[in-house]
């Protein structure tokens, strides 16, 4: 083969390397050569992330890229890496919206720079893991390393009084979440008919008893719903929308790694229980769609009818793993890289604004189009995305999402196209409020529209939208056989009473 799947170079473990040893040379620099030197890293990782891409045969069921050494073999524990057709195209959106933070943060971060540069390289190497990870142990580790360096990018440069307080609920909220995914995982591992193994490869392989099941299925429903997040675990979410930094929040909205975990790991492992309660995910998934849309229908602060749109949106997903149809599943994946690009480059813009203004609270705004009418016209653009209009790439993923459930639950796809109503009239009203009109305050009248560099970041979000949104079959290309495996692991097995 002259694939770069027939290559035995290490793709993935450079991937994981080149952004700690970026995030020391990051910390070691001056503040200027600081930023230049993340930058330069995260570009490299996406440009490793495309050649990964460009080798990735989307005809082929299983793994690819996979790298294998023995970490702890007398526990079954392995340093395993490889992707499929669900991971592989986060790696290059993840490294996407990162450059987009590095770049939006250049002269917003006035403290601590290279500090933060390198905990933002930091950070993107541990969601790396996770996407890449197929030992639960190693996928674990990363997981619970994504808390040191949000901690301290909440804690320390969040734009709210109660950024502290912010940081300390978002680590506990997850520390008390990662919890029943170790014993999941641990569960698992010791009730695998093939022996003992956290690999995920092996667990897929072997079978487990209906109670054993049963057990793991609530363990990591509430792990990795506590990510998602779904509600009422959701509690955490707005307070950092509100507190944190938006570059910060641009990545905890765009990368729900809470809902890669469930699809990866909380339901192929335990296919009976998931088909037995799945009552419990629709259900999930209804009330979070409703609320998060109702809830944001009252805000009065961009920031939080951000979250809440967000929260309304993850739960759209879950009902479309819910499905556990291919269509349901291409739509998941596909509107979980909608996030990257349409929520997260709505909290960016937030943040532009938050910059030009000091503030993102209703009352402070009006007339935002008159003074900034790039920023203005972004907004809207990204907003009508992400409410699934034609052209975008926000429409094909919720098309896919909704038929999905009117196939399989219809109570819940007449949930979800009155909540799509919703999430046009929560976002047209702020809109109208804070964007439209005159202005009523001089720092918006005297506000700099978007610098060539911010303006630059947009447009390539921008690009990837409509182009997605207009030939979305490149995309669902590269899911659908993977998909239609993951369909086929939910089927009934033997092992149910």
């Amino acid at each position: 083969m002259d694939s770069l799947t027939s290559m035995n170079f290490p793709w993935l473990s450079l991937l994981l390397l080149m952004l700690p040893l970026g995030a020391i040379l990051t910390a070691f620099m001056p503040g200027k050569e600081a930023r230049l030197a993340a930058l330069t890293t995260a570009v490299l990782t996406l440009v490793v992330a495309l050649i990964i891409v460009a080798g990735f045969d989307s005809q082929q069921t299983g793994f690819q890229f996979v790298e294998k050494t023995p970490w702890m073999p007398s526990l079954g524990i392995h340093y395993l890496l490889g992707v499929d057709g669900l991971s592989v195209l986060f790696l290059p959106f993840t490294a996407l919206l990162f450059i987009g933070v590095i770049l939006a943060s250049w002269n917003a971060i006035r403290t601590m720079t290279r500090l933060y540069f390198a905990l933002l390289l930091v950070l993107e190497c541990t969601m790396m893991g996770i996407f890449t990870s197929l030992d639960t142990i190693l996928f674990f580790l990363f997981w619970e390393m994504t808390l040191l360096p949000l901690f301290f990018l909440i804690s320390l440069w969040g734009s709210g009084a109660n950024r502290r307080y912010a940081g300390v609920k978002y680590s506990l909220f997850m520390l008390a979440g990662g919890l029943p995914i170790l014993l999941g995982f641990v569960v698992l591992a010791m009730n695998n008919s093939t022996g003992m193994s956290f690999a995920y490869t092996d667990l897929l392989q072997g079978s487990r008893e209906y109670g054993v099941q049963v057990t793991v299925f609530f363990l990591l429903l509430v792990g990795f719903g506590v990510k998602i997040p779904l509600f009422p675990l959701h509690t955490w979410l707005p307070v950092v929308a509100q507190e944190g930094p938006a570059t910060t929040v641009a990545l905890l909205t765009g990368l729900k790694v809470g809902a890669y975990g469930l699809l990866r790991f909380g339901l192929p492992l335990v296919p009976d229980a998931a088909l037995e309660f799945r009552w419990i995910l629709v259900g999930l998934g209804m009330i979070g769609v409703l609320y998060g849309a109702v809830a944001a229908l009252s805000q009065t602060s961009l920031r939080r009818m951000l979250a809440f749109s967000s929260l309304s949106h993850v739960g759209l997903v879950v009902l479309g793993i819910a499905a556990f149809s291919p269509q349901g599943m291409q739509g998941a994946i596909f509107q979980l890289l909608n996030f990257t690009l349409i929520a997260g480059g709505l909290f960016l813009i937030t943040g532009f604004l938050h910059q030009r203004t000091g503030s993102t609270e209703l009352l402070s705004l009006g007339g935002v189009a008159k003074s900034m009418p790039l920023l203005a016209s972004l907004f809207f653009f990204l907003g009508l995305a992400g409410i699934g209009m034609p052209a975008t790439s926000g429409f094909p993923a919720e098309f896919l999402l909704i038929v999905s459930i009117l196939e399989v639950h219809t109570g819940a796809g007449l949930v979800v196209l009155f909540v799509v109503i919703l999430g046009a009239a929560y976002f047209l009203n702020f809109y109208r409020k804070a964007f439209l009109g005159e202005a009523r305050h001089a720092i918006i009248r005297d506000a700099p529209d978007l610098k060539p560099r911010e303006l630059g970041v947009l447009l390539l979000i921008v690009i990837l939208v409509l182009v997605f949104g207009l030939y979305p079959q490149g995309m669902l290309d590269m899911t659908e056989t993977s998909s239609q495996y993951w369909v086929s692991l939910m089927l009934p097995t033997d092992t149910s009473p």
